[in-house]
């Protein structure tokens, strides 16, 4: 597989703007291992591989385990998720699956239960980063598999794509 362009290189504003939403969700309050799973999620049902590359590398530096990472396409079928993460992982679904879903009121109902409104926002914000990072990926054709993790001392990673 051939990267098609770089997005850093073509148009950097561009690129910016996506990392400035990006910003906004890693300092969103909401945790980072949750956050690494919601774009897990959304990048399997998107079929981005650089994004599930990527942040199953991420994840695991943030002390994810295996069992979690390898089961979390079939989250709903097994007990190693918490009812908030499961509420997330269901917003995340139905959010980018929202041609289908329309996001239905006992979603919503769900994750009510377990986030704020502000967190609701963030988390929703979150997903609406990872499908557009997944979009960008998959039609730049970013080549997975050289992504690693930057250390907590670095600036929070931005998908680089290309």
């Amino acid at each position: 597989m051939q990267p098609r362009l770089d997005i850093t290189k073509v148009d950097p504003k561009a690129y910016q703007a996506m990392f400035a939403l990006e910003n906004y969700v890693h300092n969103s309050g909401i945790e980072k291992p949750l956050l690494e799973l919601v774009k897990m999620r959304a990048s399997q049902i998107n079929g981005c591989a650089y994004c599930i590359d990527m942040h199953t590398k991420d994840a695991r530096a943030a002390g994810e385990t295996e069992q979690r990472l390898y089961e979390l396409d079939a989250w709903r079928e097994t007990p190693f998720y918490s009812d908030r993460e499961r509420a997330a992982l269901a917003w995340t679904e139905s959010l980018t699956l929202v041609s289908q879903t329309h996001v239905p009121d006992d979603v919503f109902e769900e994750v009510k239960k377990y986030f704020s409104e502000a967190e609701i926002v963030a988390l929703t914000l979150a997903v609406v980063a990872i499908n557009g990072w997944n979009r960008i990926a998959i039609s730049v054709r970013a080549v997975p598999g050289t992504y690693q993790p930057q250390t907590h001392t670095q600036q929070p990673a931005a998908h680089k794509t290309a």
